[in-house]
């Protein structure tokens, strides 16, 4: 999968991803619980179909808010929260606590 280069995405762009209450609630979760398997990211928003939750999660790594790496027979969704940081300073910190 591709991941892009933060120093070419634009804050609406990241905005966009982190306006649905889906997307933001993934990413707060990535936040404090660290890297998930998308089997877990997918257990904590029950209600979501397959196809809408995958379209969450190619919507944030789009975004370059996270990252979706194989790992064995499984993919682990990671925050880019270093390089958000660098690059949007305090941004995730905004979203992340209420």
């Amino acid at each position: 999968m591709d991941h892009p280069d933060l120093a070419a995405v634009e804050l609406p762009v990241v905005l966009f991803a982190l306006s649905d209450p889906t997307r933001l609630a993934l990413v707060r979760e990535l936040a404090t619980e660290g890297p998930r398997t998308v089997e877990e990211c997918r257990e904590s928003e029950p209600g979501v179909p397959k196809s809408t939750f995958s379209h969450h999660l190619r919507t944030l790594r789009e975004a370059g808010v996270v990252r979706n790496e194989p790992a064995g027979r499984h993919r682990v969704v990671t925050l880019r929260r270093d390089e958000l940081d660098a690059r949007f300073p305090g941004l995730l910190d905004a979203v992340v606590h209420d």
